[in-house]
């Protein structure tokens, strides 16, 4: 299950996405103007970071002009979910989402799903991991285990997704392959990367389960520890075992896309995709996925619709089989 699991969420793409169209439609030239790329969490956090590099480099590219990224956090991003359905027909209007939103969409029993969405593309996939503040006691998984094995009600995790999201599935699968029940998981939920930042360092959890990307400055600068990753393989640079490699039979990687309200006019999605393929293909972008730790794994369109339903599904089932749902 474990596997299944691994196959169904690694499946993702390095994407971009740029700007729609003028006020009557889509735009003719090379640039494209007028976009705006809503985060549905809180600055700081994956979704967060994914979007403004991806603004940042259609501006460098010169295939927009420029993009504004703002942040509508709550209730794991379906808040902002909600927000992208009620603005039916603006073309202008991109959200920031993955697999995090499917899960809140399940664990909230949101009136809005991204089946309500127009599918634009999946983005990136990235590795989670595992990580303590630099003064923790822990200098390796196996420590971690055995302490968090012998009382792990004791032991809060700390993850930047809702229930049924990356940060919360990621530990609730070591859990239950270590032969700890993941229903005894103390599973403490922030709203987005940023938050679960200050929590580590503030000590109010053990540990947080997070994506790579989102804390590579901390870790460059020894605050934070990572103690393994989820990944199939070792990460450059990182000293820290993959799960697999700990003994544990874990592999795990996050995604991350692009969605856009519904009823948008054929013309729009068209551009919006074109152009986004355009970016997948700059060195600019190449070289952004390689700084961020991300794999190219490029999606689109009804593909990427249909894909959506897949890891909706998985995650109830998976939810379902750890005794969670």
């Amino acid at each position: 299950m474990r596997k299944l699991l691994a196959a169904a969420v690694a499946a993702t793409a390095a994407v971009t996405l740029t700007a729609c169209s003028t006020a009557g439609g889509s735009s003719g030239g090379s640039e494209m103007t007028g976009l705006r790329i809503m985060v549905p969490n809180s600055p700081g956090g994956g979704y967060d970071t994914t979007a403004r590099t991806i603004a940042q480099t259609m501006e460098e590219t010169g295939l927009t002009s420029t993009v504004e990224v703002f942040n509508l956090d709550g209730a794991g991003g379906t808040v902002g979910l909600g927000r992208t359905v009620s603005e039916r027909g603006n073309g202008k209007l991109m959200m920031q989402m993955g697999l995090g939103v499917v899960g809140s969409v399940y664990t909230y029993k949101s009136p809005s799903s991204l089946a309500d969405t127009t599918p634009i593309a999946r983005t990136v996939e990235e590795p989670e991991i595992i990580v303590v503040p630099e003064d923790s006691k822990y200098t390796s998984i196996d420590q971690l285990i055995a302490d968090w094995k012998a009382d792990p009600g004791a032991m809060p995790v700390g993850g930047g997704s809702s229930p049924g999201g990356p940060d919360h599935l990621a530990p609730m699968l070591t859990a239950e392959a270590v032969g700890i029940d993941p229903k005894q998981v103390n599973y403490i939920p922030y709203d987005g990367g940023g938050e679960l930042l200050a929590a580590i360092l503030g000590g109010k959890v053990a540990f947080g389960v997070s994506g790579i990307s989102e804390y590579l400055d901390q870790i460059e600068a020894g605050e934070l520890r990572v103690l393994a990753v989820t990944g199939q393989q070792r990460i450059d640079g990182i000293d820290a075992p993959t799960l697999s490699e700990a003994g544990i039979d874990v592999e795990f990687t996050n995604w991350r896309g692009i969605v856009a309200p519904p009823g948008i006019s054929d013309a729009d999605r068209k551009a919006l995709i074109d152009v986004l393929t355009k970016l997948h293909d700059t060195p600019e972008w190449q070289q952004a996925m390689k700084e961020n730790y991300w794999t190219d794994k490029f999606l689109t369109g009804e593909k990427f619709g249909e894909y959506m339903e897949q890891q909706t599904a998985e995650v109830e089932r998976v939810l379902t089989e750890l005794g969670l749902a």
